[in-house]
């Protein structure tokens, strides 16, 4: 096995970082945690209700919270919020604590995959499938800054993935061995 420590996914809603994160933590026999399950756990709420009682701001900062301490954390597989990258702190610490791996799934793939999920604050409005091109747009290259791995998730399954996945961060840890 390889020396990595911390194995930070990130992407938009819908892209597995969730499924394929706790196949991963599973292969790699260290725990799996869900940022967003940790803020609900924290808070005693769904992100829904925050989002509602505060906004997104409200929230945002509660998340920045939250993975500055889940961060800290050693030998886990972290799936961050779709919006995590958002910060500019929470970028910098993921590239300082782990290695960073983007699963970067189609806006089609996307919605296809979140689409009947009615629990996401961001896609509650009259165009969901528009706002999630929106947040596309936006996030990709600040998802694409903080990545030291870059998978495109479409039409690959769950264990495909983490297979891969597994290929190269041995294949990063050898060409990066301080990472």
């Amino acid at each position: 096995m390889d020396t990595v420590s911390n194995i930070f996914l990130v992407g938009l809603m819908g892209a597995g970082k969730t499924t394929v994160g706790r196949l991963l933590a599973r292969r790699r026999h260290v725990p799996f945690v869900d940022s967003d399950h940790e803020i609900e756990a924290h808070t005693g709420v769904r992100i829904s209700t925050i989002f509602e009682l505060e906004g997104e701001s409200g929230f945002r900062a509660r998340e920045e919270a939250i993975l500055g301490e889940l961060m800290l954390r050693d030998g886990i597989v972290l799936a961050t919020g779709g919006g995590a990258v958002l910060s500019p702190l929470t970028r910098q610490r993921l590239r300082q604590h782990g290695l960073v791996v983007y699963l970067r799934g189609s806006v089609d793939q996307l919605w296809q995959r979140t689409r009947h999920d009615h629990h996401r604050p961001l896609l509650q409005t009259a165009d969901p499938k528009s706002k999630l091109q929106q947040l596309f747009d936006a996030r990709d290259p600040l998802y694409r800054e903080v990545a030291h791995l870059i998978f495109d998730t479409t039409q690959q399954s769950p264990q495909r993935l983490v297979c891969q996945l597994e290929t190269e961060i041995a294949a990063h840890v050898v060409a990066h061995p301080s990472r």
